[in-house]
């Protein structure tokens, strides 16, 4: 069993322990938190010396491992860019976790992601939740699939519709896409309720849990009209989303607190290299929260690398988010929200054993790293 003790313990599900403990047994299971504990000797222990401890921060939306830290053409493997709409895409075949981006990541306390394709086709594929530590893919998945990537506004139009090469040329034509395909999937699968068997077909295959509320919609849509048609669009076929990005949340947060779902915020670092990201702020998680819609911060990396994931959320906070909503925002919302919160965001018993000691509170020193990592408890880094 590993025991961090003398933590200031960040439990994400109530108040802090002042001066506490976490355990963790031998399944990589979390045994308890408390603020006090007799030591064994069949305990490894890791005295965190007063330093904060937190769980494993999580990213909701990221492409780690299927775009890769060597920017070169091979290592493009998040856009399949042959069709605009490619739902039986599966992350888990693209992601290399032998990427230094990995490593990075866990030294600055994130542990786990969810990553998948990128936002070039209408409908990319799915995306999968992992954990950051290992050299196989197919022992580090956390849930997969965890969502359906789907895209609006300018992306799309960008990568298909520029001289009128191929559709979509506009964001009706993006629209019109996702509802020819979300029409047929409907189809194909109440064909399949009735009992007759209709012509197998991968994609719709790969629609079902989109249909049967299993996993949502992932939405990337930065401009509030883009936000809108992706509602719009949920509500008209009956099925799950998430407004991935939200850049302009902000300027209708009273009609998305109205809607309840949930919003990725990010990437806010950076320079406006689209036109549609001309609202780009910090500000926009705290305005939000205070309107009332469910919030996660993301880095969507690379655009921001993977470990400044916490830096992120520690700017949201210098912008108005409260702090402990910041620490929320990447860690216990996010999990909840990619549908992994029975594993993962908290320190709570029976939860995977994700815990980061901080070398300093990330959010309130720029660049701070974990002084120890551990994952399935067993230390991945330590500085």
């Amino acid at each position: 069993m590993l025991l961090i003790k003398n933590g200031k313990i960040k439990t994400m599900v109530g108040g802090d322990i002042e001066n506490g403990y976490v355990l963790i047994g031998d399944d990589g299971k979390i045994v308890s938190v408390g603020a006090s504990i007799e030591e064994s000797a069949d305990m490894t222990v890791i005295d965190a010396e007063g330093r904060l401890v937190t769980p494993g921060c999580v990213e909701a939306h990221c492409h780690i491992g299927v775009h890769n830290s060597a920017m070169r053409w091979e290592g493009a493997d998040y856009n399949e860019t042959s069709d605009p709409v490619t739902p039986q895409m599966r992350a888990i075949d693209g992601i290399n976790p032998i990427d230094e981006t990995f490593g990075l990541a866990i030294k600055h306390g994130v542990t786990s992601a969810c990553t998948g394709p990128g936002s070039a086709n209408v409908v990319g594929g799915t995306f999968a939740a992992i954990k950051l530590v290992g050299n196989r893919i197919d022992k580090m998945i956390i849930k997969d699939p965890v969502a359906m990537k789907c895209a609006f506004g300018e992306n799309p139009k960008g990568a298909y519709g520029q001289n009128g090469r191929k559709s979509p040329v506009t964001r009706m034509a993006t629209a019109a896409l996702l509802r020819d395909l979300l029409s047929k999937s409907k189809r194909y699968l109440e064909a399949k309720e009735e009992g007759k068997d209709p012509n197998f077909d991968m994609k719709l295959e790969a629609m079902i849990p989109v249909m049967k509320k299993e996993i949502p919609l992932k939405a990337h849509a930065h401009r509030a009209d883009d936000i809108f048609t992706s509602i719009r669009i949920a509500k008209e076929f009956d099925v799950d989303l998430t407004l991935d990005h939200c850049t302009d949340g902000a300027l209708i947060a009273d009609e998305l607190a109205s809607e309840g779902y949930p919003a990725f915020i990010g990437p806010s670092f950076g320079s406006k290299t689209k036109i549609e990201l001309a609202h780009k702020s910090f500000t926009t998680p705290g305005i939000l929260y205070k309107a009332g819609v469910p919030i996660s911060i993301i880095t969507d990396a690379p655009v921001i690398p993977l470990e400044y994931l916490s830096m992120c959320a520690g700017f949201a906070f210098s912008a108005g988010l409260p702090y402990e909503e910041a620490w929320r925002a990447i860690t216990i919302n996010p999990a909840k929200q990619t549908g992994i919160g029975d594993r993962v965001g908290s320190l709570e018993v029976g939860k995977d054993g994700d815990v980061v000691i901080w070398a300093a509170d990330p959010l309130v020193t720029v660049g701070a790293e974990a002084y120890v990592t551990v994952v399935d408890g067993k230390v991945a880094y330590r500085g």
